[in-house]
């Protein structure tokens, strides 16, 4: 059975960026890996409604928390028979976002913290009722909200096709959402947590490949 392995941070932190890295390493030492990001756009009829209400459509929607929460968690479970037959095919499974994103994301929304309502009944949902797999590990990319917020900016203005959202165009949600993803981080929700610096330029070539190697091994060698 291979291990679980989620990438959580901000919308521009650099998930993709890591994703892409780790896995370059983790073949390197010979691991088998896999890769996956949710939301699931173009994949799953929950995933785009919820790209469409972030983008204005389908009335209020966008505005209820817990429906929101709640397309979010009916896209991951829908994908558990992937991820498991994925686990049971590779050494690592490495996910772009995964539950925690719904924990920190809804939390930030409703001003609530790690040991708030909305962070428990995701866990409740997702993992007890929904049975989804409970990752091994967490990855952390901190980075600064208006870094990260740059990012996504910049990535808005050179592809057509990942505009900004609703939640990626409110500066304060992703304050808040930051803060959230440290508490989740330091409580070590739902397993370990490591949090990574990603305030640098992640595609320059040296010390960040340094650092996804040392964690590679960690996530692979060191299981």
């Amino acid at each position: 059975m291979g291990r679980l392995v989620a990438i959580e941070g901000l919308d521009g932190a650099g998930k993709r960026t890591v994703t892409n890295a780790l896995t370059e390493e983790l073949r390197a030492l010979g691991a088998s890996v896999t890769t996956a990001a949710f939301p699931r756009y173009g994949e799953d009829v929950h995933a785009d409604l919820v790209r469409e209400a972030l983008h204005g459509e389908h009335g209020d929607l966008a505005d209820s928390v817990y429906g929101m929460a709640l397309l979010y968690a009916l896209d991951r479970r829908d994908a558990a028979p992937g991820i498991r037959a994925a686990l049971a095919e590779h050494d690592v499974v490495l996910l772009d976002r995964y539950v925690a994103s719904n924990a920190a994301y809804q939390a930030a929304r409703l001003h609530q913290g790690v040991d708030g309502d909305v962070v428990r009944w995701v866990r409740e949902l997702e993992i007890d009722r929904f049975g989804l797999p409970v990752p091994d590990r967490q990855l952390l990319l901190r980075v600064p909200a208006d870094v990260a917020a740059s990012r996504a900016a910049n990535r808005a203005r050179e592809d057509a096709s990942r505009a900004m959202d609703a939640f990626e165009s409110d500066d304060a949600l992703q304050t808040r959402c930051a803060r959230v993803y440290d508490e989740l981080a330091a409580a070590h929700w739902l397993s370990e947590w490591h949090v990574l610096d990603g305030s640098g330029d992640l595609r320059a070539k040296a010390a960040p490949n340094e650092a996804m190697a040392v964690l590679a091994k960690a996530l692979y060698l060191g299981k």
